[in-house]
């Protein structure tokens, strides 16, 4: 505990004393609209806005599966200045079914910021009311049931989609899954009708129902979230089934310790501000804010539990 109120004193400190001039650049895995450039985004928006830091980039590297960014932050080890990747649990998933060469194992992990949860949509005209016609849809034909995700077939959003499936005592593994390069691409499958059903992250399916484009039918939190008491959970409906997806960052690899913790203080100091307020209320995140101990400890708990279910769904063998 005092080691925490050190880091967050020391980041305020550098706040006021105008000495985090310094800018910040993040790497982002996916295309934009997507989870990782709207959490990267968001933080970097908010970092500035509280002049924590002076400035804020972002480089968008979609492609392997991910693989390409983190390669790029393998190397960035000889640039100068800050460099972050934003990532989440397809790190983990990702590496436990082969579809990247790397694992969290091979950068810095930081810290976790926050947790956002899975959702479902379907576009405004969609004969699909309520997650009982979902259910009903792929029973009577899984084969001509789409669900689109922005992630690679075995990752994060298929792996939501089949255990929600799965929950309800049907087989998870045979549903069609259709991959797009990051939530934007699939968002715009959806509406231009080419699937059925959009598995993404919650604050993404809070963007497409408030622009008026869908509906949301569900979502993975373990209870209703009281900002949405609207959008039902899949347990609330009666199917044992979450799922939470956090987002953090990470490092090049061998970054020095006193660096890890400039970067800790920062983000301790700004999920105190307003300004982060501002923008994880903006997108319905959930502040799960873990230095970097606490975060490597998580990411192993989570590779542990995540193995067992692909193993259990067939997704890996």
């Amino acid at each position: 505990m005092l080691k925490m109120k050190s880091l967050v004193m020391s980041a305020l400190l550098l706040g006021a004393s105008g000495m985090a001039s310094a800018d910040i650049h993040f790497i982002i895995p996916g295309g934009p609209g997507g989870g990782w450039d709207t959490t990267a985004r968001g933080v970097g928006e908010a970092l500035v806005k509280s002049k924590i830091d002076g400035n804020a980039s972002f480089e968008n590297l979609s492609g392997g599966g991910g693989g390409r960014a983190i390669a790029s932050m393998i190397k960035s080890k000889n640039k100068q200045g800050d460099i972050l990747l934003v990532n989440s649990t397809p790190i983990v998933l990702r590496a436990l079914s082969g579809q990247i060469p790397f694992s969290y194992r091979d950068l810095t992990p930081v810290a976790g910021i926050v947790a956002d949860y899975g959702a479902f949509v379907v576009r405004n005209d969609s004969p699909l009311k309520n997650w009982d016609d979902v259910l009903a849809a792929f029973k009577a034909d899984p084969q001509r049931f789409n669900i689109a995700g922005g992630s690679a077939r075995g990752s994060m959003d298929h792996l939501v989609a089949a255990q929600a499936i799965a929950a309800a005592g049907l087989d998870g593994g045979r549903l069609r899954y259709v991959p797009y390069d990051a939530g934007g691409q699939a968002k715009a499958g959806l509406l231009s009708g080419e699937v059925d059903l959009l598995s993404t992250g919650f604050s993404e399916a809070l963007e497409i129902a408030g622009s008026g484009q869908g509906r949301i039918l569900a979502m993975t939190a373990p209870e209703i979230v009281a900002e949405h008491p609207e959008v039902p959970t899949i347990k609330s409906l009666g199917y044992d089934m979450t799922f939470t997806n956090w987002r953090g960052f990470f490092a090049a690899p061998d970054t020095p310790k006193a660096k890890v913790d400039e970067y800790v203080a920062k983000f301790a100091a700004l999920i105190k501000t307003p300004e982060w307020e501002q923008v994880r209320a903006r997108n319905g995140w959930i502040n799960l804010f873990e230095p970097q101990a606490e975060f490597i400890k998580s990411l192993e708990a989570q590779e542990r539990q995540l193995k067992a279910t692909m193993l259990q769904l067939g997704f890996i063998k």
